[in-house]
């Protein structure tokens, strides 16, 4: 088997794919390897998020972000229609319930003008029943660019197109990094499935991220940990209740949206999720539990710095987590008609968060060159929604190769 290649991509989430993809499409002679340490791809945050196409409403104006929200949602809106993947503008709206969060609720309003999505308005009571007759809320904003798509979908059909376009590009599913190497003028890297072989290598490992830089030899600044999101689904019977996206007015104090409902393309409708920190970098379950993952966060001084600023909010997301009763009074705040038994536990994901040392949180994404190396380190949502778009930034940094735009 021939192990040499021109580029050599590290993690099959969507990230890594949308960026073989880019790079394939425009260098179709070129091959591939994608090197994906699970047996399926997007084992992790790709097949495990909410599957919303953000408009880029919340982010700050201009910034990394913002940008490449708003220019990856309509590459990957584009992509769909073209290639058939699953997907649905269904559009979304931010409910404020209070009279409190009508001054944030302005203020993400202005963002959104000031980002310039398409079609946003500010909705009184009425029109809120009108397109969620099952919501109470005194204002909202109505984000009708917003969607749901497929995203483990979109993944295999990156990887179809790029063997499409070149047959001896690869996807290696069970191959893990172990370290990069020069020996006898080659580069190339060890595997669990034995050596590999290239000049260009482009780091997408999301919860591994820090890890893998550092096992080149990189500093990065920061350290990932993990935070836990818990989802519900609403039962059969009480699908009915939500017709669209519905999420709260987010807590500016706090690093997360809070919990909303999402209309997923299979008709379910998943509620959440909390955020609670994670035992475990891939541990989906309340138990899940590693000492090195445990250790090296408790042990880094952002973590801490990080839980002292945010301690109310923790101990709530945390009791949240473990009783169903006060997850449904969050979503009850929405919709006032839910029952307890209108929602079940379904699955979890974790969020590979960013933390700076001073306990900062690394909001925007981060991707830095080493060498004949790029590592993306942070790569938060909008991540999912951004991938073609931030697939066009790495191949820019990457230096190797012109910025491709679709």
């Amino acid at each position: 088997m021939d192990r040499n290649f021109d580029l050599i991509v590290i993690g099959g989430g969507i990230v890594g794919l949308a960026t073989a993809y880019k790079y394939q499409m425009a260098f179709p002679e070129h091959r591939i390897a994608i090197l994906e340490k699970e047996d399926h791809l997007g084992a992790h945050q790709t097949g495990r998020n909410s599957g919303v196409i953000h408009s880029g409403i919340y982010y700050k104006p201009g910034s990394f972000k913002a940008l490449n929200c708003t220019n990856g949602r309509k590459q990957i809106v584009a992509f769909a229609k073209e290639h058939g993947v699953a997907h649905d503008i269904c559009g979304k709206i931010i409910l404020a319930t209070e009279e409190k969060e009508l001054p944030i609720l302005q203020g993400i309003f202005e963002k959104g003008q000031a980002n310039q999505i398409e079609g946003i308005e500010m909705i009184g009571p009425d029109a809120i029943r009108d397109i969620e007759p099952f919501s109470r809320g005194i204002k909202a904003i109505r984000v009708p660019v917003t969607g749901i798509i497929d995203y483990v979908g979109f993944c295999k059909k990156l990887v179809e197109l790029i063997k499409a376009r070149n047959p001896k590009s690869e996807l290696f599913l069970s191959t893990q990094f172990l370290e990069s190497f020069r020996e006898d003028g080659k580069e190339g890297i060890r595997t669990n499935k034995g050596n590999f072989y290239t000049q260009h290598k482009i780091f997408c490992a999301g919860l591994q991220s820090d890890r893998l830089a550092r096992k080149e030899g990189a500093k990065p600044d920061l350290k990932i940990v993990g935070f836990r999101g818990d989802y519900y689904e609403l039962t059969e019977e009480a699908r009915h209740k939500v017709k669209h996206l519905i999420y709260p007015v987010p807590d500016p104090d706090f690093p997360f949206l809070g919990v909303h409902f999402t209309r997923m393309v299979d008709g379910s409708v998943e509620c959440g999720p909390n955020a609670v920190f994670s035992f475990k970098r891939e541990g989906y379950s309340p138990s899940s539990f590693s000492f090195k993952d445990t250790f090296e966060s408790l042990t880094f001084p952002g973590t801490w710095k990080l839980f002292s600023r945010h301690a109310a909010q923790g101990i709530e997301e945390m009791k949240r987590a473990f009783s169903k009763k006060l997850f449904l009074d969050a979503l009850r705040k929405m919709i006032p008609e839910l029952q307890m038994e209108d929602i079940r536990p379904v699955r979890a994901g974790v969020r590979a968060q960013a933390l700076k040392y001073n306990g900062d949180l690394v909001d925007d994404f981060k991707i830095e060159r080493f060498g004949n190396s790029v590592h993306v380190l942070n790569a938060p949502s909008p991540a999912a929604t951004a991938s073609l778009a931030i697939a066009d930034e790495i191949l820019d940094m990457a230096g190797f190769v012109p910025k491709i735009k679709a």
